[in-house]
């Protein structure tokens, strides 16, 4: 579908570009756009033609010529953000996964959110044990195919489906029957509010994983959830801190920093490290928004952070838009009558007569993606790249911080084994584990220390444009460009960035100085009588400087302005 929309006056083409964004059912809509348009612009376009008025959970994503991932910003131009030549492709994305999905106003956005989770389960992205791996395909199948049929669902109808990146046939039958047995009669609508429901309640849900690398160089993921700040290490949780207890974040180049306070006389830093300074930026932009999302009461309640040093690049930015509560507000004030929904898994062709033989199917529709090749455990077959993240080696590793016993036994309960067979290359390298048989991953606990350097993969997600496909190459390959991530600056922005360091050091050392002076004449010249000024200058040091030095340099300095002002005089 191609639709034009104009913002102001168009005085010629050259002044407009085509934009592509990928919806959730891998549908594209194109539209052209001026090329000052803002992001909310785009955005407004996209929820206009879903119909979507609960828009605040979601969000446009697009990848950067250097592979980059980024949320495209709302409040700033799309040309500036976008540094690749037009037309551009993007996706529209779950960017606030709901705290309670199944709770959402509308069906349209219930709808949206059940396509993100299901891609979530099919990509490897939410883990979940083999029960609720069963109940959550059954109700996808529920909705999509409806109530079991003996006449249209032939034996085995199940493992046309995929669902997950690997499941066994036992799993299958098992989905099987409870389509046949627990959910004859529920309509797509209660099926789907059935599978956000439980989605909800396991720990993955909202998981955007972060590839970087622990303080002793072993690979994690980090991410931010409705609920707070998750740390993960092979396929386990290994760290939660609830948004009310994280107080700061903060990145240096590819350093990035969480401040927490667990409890009223425990504070701790977790230190990680990213595979570029652009990763480490993107993590810590998404850290500052959904922190701002999901812990404020009011946007209004929203600052402007930074995250800087004397010797690094620093950053400032603003959450912009409404926090969960005010979303959630708003959402109880929609009045409207609900509007049409055109289920995809609801075609004909996904219909059980045409999948009783041939190749099985996937739930979720297949984008145009290129394969990176990455190990994940030591053991394991390889996996590919994730549809949120870059890839990064990881092996198997259990808490560095200490948990209770009830938080182990929550973890090792939804501790299982990960999928060993290739998928396609939007698969996450956090896989979907579907047997509860399987060994608990060893637990070692691990201190924060020295940082050290990460792979580097160069792939992007479905944003790619049309035409740019093929292999990236082998898993050495990837390491080797990973490598060599650090060395594509050239020599003038590198001379830049040290002009730039010694500037502000230049800066903050006027500054200072300054700052020292204006105390020092507050001190010795102005007759203000606060407490601690008094003290200061009753102390007997200050009393032998004022009188020995300050006073014959004022004195000195009176001299020659006069001097100076006779001069000028005289001529």
């Amino acid at each position: 579908m191609l639709s034009r929309f104009k913002s102001g006056s168009i005085r010629n083409l050259e002044r407009e570009y085509s934009c592509t964004v990928r919806l959730l059912d891998d549908t594209e809509y194109t539209c052209t756009i001026q090329r000052d348009a803002k992001g909310s612009y785009l955005f407004d376009i996209i929820c206009h033609h879903l119909n979507l008025l609960e828009k605040d959970y979601f969000g446009i994503r697009y990848v950067d010529p250097d592979k980059q991932r980024h949320w495209l910003e709302c409040s700033k131009s799309i040309a500036k953000q976008i540094k690749s030549q037009p037309p551009f492709t993007m996706c529209l994305r779950v960017k606030f996964y709901p705290p309670e999905p199944a709770a959402l106003k509308e069906e349209i956005t219930r709808y949206l959110v059940f396509m993100q989770i299901k891609r979530d389960l099919y990509h490897g992205r939410l883990l979940c044990k083999t029960s609720d791996a069963a109940m959550l395909a059954a109700h996808i199948l529920q909705a999509e195919i409806g109530n079991y049929d003996p006449g249209k669902h032939p034996e085995g109808y199940s493992s046309k489906f995929q669902f997950f990146p690997k499941h066994s046939e036992k799993l299958e039958r098992r989905i099987a029957d409870l389509h046949k047995t627990e959910l004859i009669g529920q309509i797509p609508e209660t099926s789907e509010r059935n599978f956000l429901h439980k989605a909800q309640m396991l720990e993955t849900y909202g998981v955007d994983p972060h590839p970087c690398k622990d303080v002793s160089g072993n690979p994690a993921f980090l991410a931010f959830t409705p609920f707070g700040f998750v740390v993960l290490q092979g396929n386990k949780r290994v760290h939660f801190l609830k948004w009310h207890e994280v107080t700061k974040l903060k990145f240096e180049g590819k350093t990035f920093h969480v401040y927490a306070n667990q409890k009223e006389d425990q504070k701790i830093i977790l230190t990680y490290f990213a595979p570029t300074p652009e990763a480490c930026k993107h993590l810590w932009k998404c850290g500052v928004e959904n922190q701002a999302f999901y812990k404020l009461d009011k946007s209004s309640q929203v600052r402007t952070v930074s995250s800087s040093n004397l010797f690094f690049k620093g950053s400032r930015f603003r959450f912009s838009g409404r926090v969960a509560k005010e979303v959630m507000e708003q959402s109880a004030k929609i009045k409207r009558e609900p509007p049409e929904i055109h289920r995809a898994g609801l075609v004909p062709s996904r219909s059980c007569p045409s999948i009783t033989h041939g190749p099985r199917l996937t739930s979720v529709p297949r984008t145009r993606r290129r394969a990176v090749h990455i190990s994940i455990m030591e053991g394991l077959e390889s996996l590919r790249d994730s549809a949120h993240s870059t890839p990064v080696r990881s092996v198997s590793h259990g808490d560095f911080m200490p948990r209770s016993r009830s938080q182990a036994t929550d973890a090792s309960e939804r501790t299982a084994v990960i999928s060993d067979e290739a998928y396609s290359p939007s698969d996450s390298v956090l896989p979907t584990p579907v047997s509860e048989h399987s060994a608990e991953l060893s637990a070692s606990r691990q201190t924060n220390g020295a940082p050290c350097s990460i792979e580097e993969e160069k792939e992007s997600e479905a944003g790619t444009p049309r035409g740019d496909g093929g292999d990236l190459g082998a898993e050495g390959k990837s390491a080797q460009e990973g490598a060599g991530g650090d060395s594509t600056l050239s020599e003038v922005e590198q001379v830049n960035k040290f002009v730039l360091s010694v500037l502000r050091l230049l800066l903050v050392t006027i500054g200072l100085l300054f700052v020292l002076l204006l105390l020092l004449i507050i001190l010795t010249e102005s007759d203000l009588d606060i407490a601690f000024l008094r003290d200061i200058r009753q102390t007997p040091e200050f009393e032998q400087f004022h009188f020995e030095y300050f006073c014959p340099l004022r004195r000195w300095f009176a001299c020659k302005l006069r001097w100076v002002g006779g001069l000028l005089i005289n001529k």
